[in-house]
């Protein structure tokens, strides 16, 4: 784990969407689940990249794409749902932490940008 506390929840997140793809591909649901996959690995690795940034714009850049990629895994949480894919309990606990998450980032950007406008 990492000494950021929004990388780890990212982190943690990610390993759950990897255990609700595998069950999805068992039940042979293959594009929603890549979907997912994607976005919700993507957070973490957006973030681990905005730790080797050598400015200031490049790491707003990064935080600004894991917020989006939470969005859109919050959506295809939704999706999965309401397509009977995904049991209510797995989805309020994915959903609520990415929400969660999704929320340190808009605050990290928040702040970023407010310093940016200072400077």
């Amino acid at each position: 784990m990492s000494n950021s506390k929004v990388f780890d929840k990212a982190y943690l997140l990610a390993l759950e969407i990897i255990k609700v793809y595998k069950v999805l591909v068992e039940r042979n649901e293959f594009i929603m689940s890549k979907q997912l996959l994607r976005c919700g690995t993507s957070i973490g690795a957006n973030l681990a990249e905005a730790n080797g940034v050598i400015s200031n714009a490049d790491f707003s850049a990064k935080v600004s794409i894991a917020y989006k990629e939470g969005l859109e895994t919050k959506n295809g949480l939704s999706l999965l749902k309401d397509s009977n894919y995904i049991g209510e309990h797995d989805y309020k606990k994915l959903h609520n932490d990415t929400d969660e998450i999704s929320k340190m980032l808009f605050a990290i950007l928040k702040t970023t940008r407010i310093n940016k406008k200072k400077t």
